[in-house]
C-alpha cells in the first residue's frame, strides 16, 4: 500500500475548490518525511553549460513500495520547477540512483516531459539534455552568475515590450517620456515571421518620429534571449522550426541595422518588470510578475542584479491535483499560465456564470470581465477572487526559490480595480497561511499607466551608450 499526500487550501479559491496548492503539497510531504524518521537527503543541481550551477537540497522517504509513488511526484515536480525557475541542460540527482532513473525514463526525448527535453537542451543552450545519477560527494556545488543591467536615462532612447495581445512602445529623452503607445496584434500563431519584424518596426519607427534620433533600443519580450536572440518565444510559436532559425535568430539584429546599429539589448519581459519593480521603489530582492497573455517573471536579486536563471514561471506547476488544467503548449498540468495570465480568466468565466461565444480570443474575454467588474458585476468579483488565491499561494511556493522582499504586480490581467482584488485576497493567504513570509514582503502595484507602459520605458534603459574613444 502506497503512502498518499494530501494537501488543503484553509482559502479555498470559489470558482475552483479542487485546487491543491503545490506549496501546501510539498509542506505536507516535508513534515512527513521528518516525523517519518526514515528521511534520507537528495540532492539536485542544474548545470547550465556556462559554468553555472544551481543546486537544491531536500529529504525523501526510503524509495520502496510503500513510498515510491509520493517520492516521484514530490522529486519530479520540484525538478520540474528548478528547470524553469533556474534552467539546466545536465540534471545531476545524488542520493536515491533509483529515483534518478526514474526521473531520467521522465525526461527522455519520447518521455512525459519531451516538451523539457527539447526546449532545455538543444533549443536554449544548445546541448543534449541529460538526468545523471551521482553519488552525494559527486554532485557539482553550486555556482551563480548575477550581472548588472540596465538604468541607463542618457540620450534619446526607444524601449518596446512584446506582448502576446499588443505590443507597446515609448520614445525617452535624457529619462523623460515623450512618446508611449499601445498598438494590438496577434503574433501567436502567426506562421509568417515577416508580420512580426514588420509589427515590431511599425512601433519603432513610430516612436522615432518623436525623436531627433535614435542613440540606442531597449527591449522586452516573453521568451528566453541570448545575445539577443530569441532562443524560445511564445511569440513565434507560429512560425516553422525552419523559418525561425532562418528568420527569427536574427530578427533583433535586422531591427537594429534599420537603426544604424545603435546599441540595443533585448531581455526577457519578466527580468524588465523586475528591473521596474527595483528602480521605482528604489530598493532591490524584487519579483516582478506580469499577468498578461501569459505569466512573465523576472528577479532581482539582493545586490540589485539580475542572475541567469531563466524565471519562465508559466511552466512551473503550482497546482499539484492530478486532473488540474493543462497547458496546451507544454502539455504539463497545474502550470502557472492557467492560473495567473489571460488564459485563467477564460478558464474561469462559465464557472462564473459568463457565456462568451467558444471562439472569443483571451483578451476580448478580459475586456468583457473587466466591464463587468466596473459595473461591480459579482461574476468578475468570483474570478479575480479566484485568481487572487492562486496567487497568493503562488507566491509562497515562489519564496522556495527566490529571496523576495518586494513583489512588483503588472499586466493587463492586474488592471483596474480587478486587479486590486487580485492583490488584496493574495495578501489575505499570505498573511492566514504564511505569516512570516507576508512580514518581509511588500506588494507593489503602480499606477495605470506604468502597469501598461512601464515595462516598454524600462526597457528603454537597458542597453548603455557607445561612448567616443577619448584616446
Amino acid at each position: 500500500m502506497s503512502l498518499k499526500i494530501k494537501s488543503s487550501t484553509g482559502i479555498k479559491p470559489e470558482l475552483d475548490p479542487e485546487f491543491a496548492p503545490a506549496v501546501l503539497w510539498n509542506r505536507e510531504y516535508i513534515n512527513a518525511v521528518k516525523a517519518s524518521g526514515e528521511g534520507s537527503k537528495l540532492v539536485i543541481s542544474l548545470e547550465r553549460g556556462n559554468g553555472a550551477v544551481s543546486s537544491c537540497e531536500t529529504v525523501i522517504f526510503p524509495h520502496n513500495v510503500t513510498y515510491r509513488k509520493v517520492n516521484l511526484k514530490y522529486v519530479e515536480r520540484l525538478v520540474k520547477s528548478l528547470l524553469w525557475v533556474k534552467g539546466g541542460c545536465k540534471v545531476y540527482i545524488a542520493g536515491c540512483p533509483a529515483l534518478a532513473e526514474e526521473i531520467k525514463q521522465i525526461y527522455l526525448p519520447e518521455g512525459r516531459r519531451k516538451f523539457d527535453y527539447d526546449i532545455m537542451g538543444k533549443k536554449i543552450y544548445g546541448n543534449t539534455f541529460e538526468v545523471i545519477a551521482c553519488e552525494l560527494d559527486q554532485i557539482p556545488a553550486s555556482n551563480e552568475i548575477q550581472v548588472k543591467l540596465g538604468g541607463n536615462m542618457d540620450g534619446c532612447r526607444i524601449g518596446f515590450d512584446l506582448g502576446g495581445s499588443d505590443r507597446k512602445c515609448a520614445a525617452v529623452i535624457d529619462g523623460k517620456v515623450v512618446h508611449s503607445e499601445e498598438v494590438e496584434w496577434d503574433p501567436y500563431f502567426e506562421s509568417n515571421p515577416q508580420y512580426h519584424f514588420d509589427g515590431i518596426m511599425d512601433s519603432l519607427k513610430r516612436a522615432a518620429a518623436k525623436m531627433p534620433r535614435v542613440d540606442a533600443i531597449g527591449g522586452s519580450a516573453a521568451g528566453v534571449y541570448v545575445d539577443n536572440c530569441p532562443r524560445i518565444a511564445s511569440l513565434f510559436r507560429g512560425v516553422s522550426p525552419e523559418d525561425f532559425s532562418k528568420h527569427v535568430v536574427n530578427i533583433f539584429e535586422q531591427v537594429r541595422q534599420e537603426f544604424n546599429n545603435v546599441p540595443m539589448v533585448v531581455a526577457n519581459d519578466g527580468d524588465v518588470t523586475a528591473l521596474a519593480g527595483a528602480i521605482s521603489m528604489e530598493t532591490n530582492g524584487v519579483l516582478g510578475i506580469a499577468m498578461g497573455t501569459s505569466e512573465a517573471v523576472g528577479y532581482v536579486n539582493a545586490e540589485g542584479n539580475i542572475t541567469d536563471w531563466l524565471n519562465e514561471l508559466a511552466f512551473v506547476p503550482i497546482d499539484y491535483r492530478d486532473d488540474a488544467p493543462e497547458d496546451e503548449w507544454s502539455g504539463d498540468i497545474g502550470c502557472g499560465v492557467q492560473y495567473l495570465s489571460q488564459q485563467a480568466i477564460a478558464r474561469l468565466a462559465p464557472a462564473a456564470g459568463f457565456d462568451f461565444p467558444a471562439d472569443m480570443p483571451f483578451p476580448e474575454q478580459l475586456i468583457k470581465v473587466q466591464e463587468a467588474m466596473a459595473d461591480d458585476d459579482l461574476r468578475a468579483k468570483k474570478i479575480y477572487r479566484t485568481i487572487g488565491v492562486y496567487l497568493g499561494y503562488a507566491i509562497a511556493y515562489y519564496a522556495d526559490f527566490y529571496d523576495i522582499k518586494n513583489l512588483l504586480i503588472l499586466g493587463r490581467v492586474a488592471s483596474g480595480t480587478g486587479g486590486d482584488l487580485i492583490v488584496s485576497v493574495a495578501n489575505d493567504i499570505l498573511k492566514a497561511e504564511f505569516p512570516d513570509l507576508a512580514a518581509k514582503l511588500t506588494f507593489r502595484t503602480p499606477d495605470e499607466k506604468f502597469k501598461r507602459h512601464g515595462q516598454a520605458v524600462i526597457a528603454a534603459s537597458l542597453p548603455a551608450l557607445n561612448k567616443p574613444d577619448l584616446d
